[in-house]
């Protein structure tokens, strides 16, 4: 009888353990809960972002100094952390993205033109900009006057971009139509395909609008906008990682847009940064179809 009493009570004892563990298990550890990426940077007091200053008037190195319409927003930003630091990483377009998702820094504040792919990949951010693609030109050729004036000749743009991607888009419906363009070429950044349209060697570059419109506004004696436009409606957005750890610094930063754009601010920048207002939408990202 002693035996099965001391039995009840181990197994007593064992259930009581049991039910302590399983308590345990379900609120999680007593100390406190881990940090998420937001947190992070506030306690380190620095914000890691890429950047590639090689894209005006958005991104681009003055002075020594990275500046241009995405910095002048980001001082804004900044001003919602304080404490922080901003440390601008100027990285090429070609390991923006991979960067980001091998966690080299945290945030992309760097033109990412949305696409598709981009977006069930990343989070990407509420737009800051209008990213709608054209082509420029010589000034003074005649022979392209519309953006299927491209037909027959060599045209250039950036390597891995969402705006070569256009491109070959475009040529493909130009070659279906029977009026192939004679080469695509690629560059690293977009200075240098704009030297080879200088110097001849393109007949034109294609890019998303408003840079082309910087690009003839620097040099109106060299390079001329063909317009209309061509392709679907873009945007430019920020980017981050969809994960859980990013998850509070993404909502930060669309919060921040949000309200940069609904106050009026982002229009002042445009203008300052484009001479113009774009018309974005505030409330959500639209979804990419092409």
């Amino acid at each position: 009888m002693r035996h099965a009493a001391w039995a009840i009570r181990r197994s007593a004892g064992a259930l009581a353990l049991g039910a302590a563990l399983a308590l345990a298990l379900s609120v999680g550890p007593t100390g406190p809960a881990q940090a998420d990426l937001l947190e992070k940077i506030k306690e380190r007091k620095t914000f890691v972002v890429g950047t590639e200053a090689r894209f005006p008037p958005f991104e681009f190195v003055e002075d020594g100094k990275i500046v241009g319409y995405s910095s002048d927003i980001m001082v804004h930003v900044m001003k919602e952390l304080p404490g922080v630091t901003l440390d601008q990483l100027d990285l090429p377009w070609q390991g923006i993205l991979p960067g980001l998702a091998a966690e080299r820094f945290d945030y992309v504040v760097t033109s990412v033109t949305v696409t598709p792919e981009r977006y069930q990949t990343y989070y990407l951010s509420l737009p800051i900009a209008d990213a709608t693609m054209a082509v420029i030109k010589r000034k003074g050729d005649e022979s392209i006057t519309a953006p299927e004036g491209i037909a027959g000749k060599i045209v250039g743009s950036q390597a891995g971009s969402a705006q070569l991607q256009a491109l070959e888009t475009f040529a493909g419906q130009l070659k279906a139509a029977g009026t192939p363009v004679s080469d695509i070429r690629t560059y690293v950044d977009f200075g240098e395909a704009y030297a080879d349209l200088a110097a001849g060697r393109l007949a034109a570059v294609v890019n998303s609008l408003p840079n082309q419109l910087e690009a003839a506004r620097q040099r109106p004696d060299v390079f001329e906008v063909v317009l209309p436009t061509f392709g679907p409606k873009k945007y430019f957005s920020w980017a981050g990682r969809k994960d859980d750890d990013s998850h509070a610094l993404n909502v930060f930063m669309d919060e921040q847009i949000r309200r940069l754009n609904k106050d009026g601010t982002l229009a002042e920048l445009q203008k300052k940064w484009f001479g113009d207002v774009m018309e974005l939408p505030s409330d959500e990202l639209p979804v990419p179809t092409e």
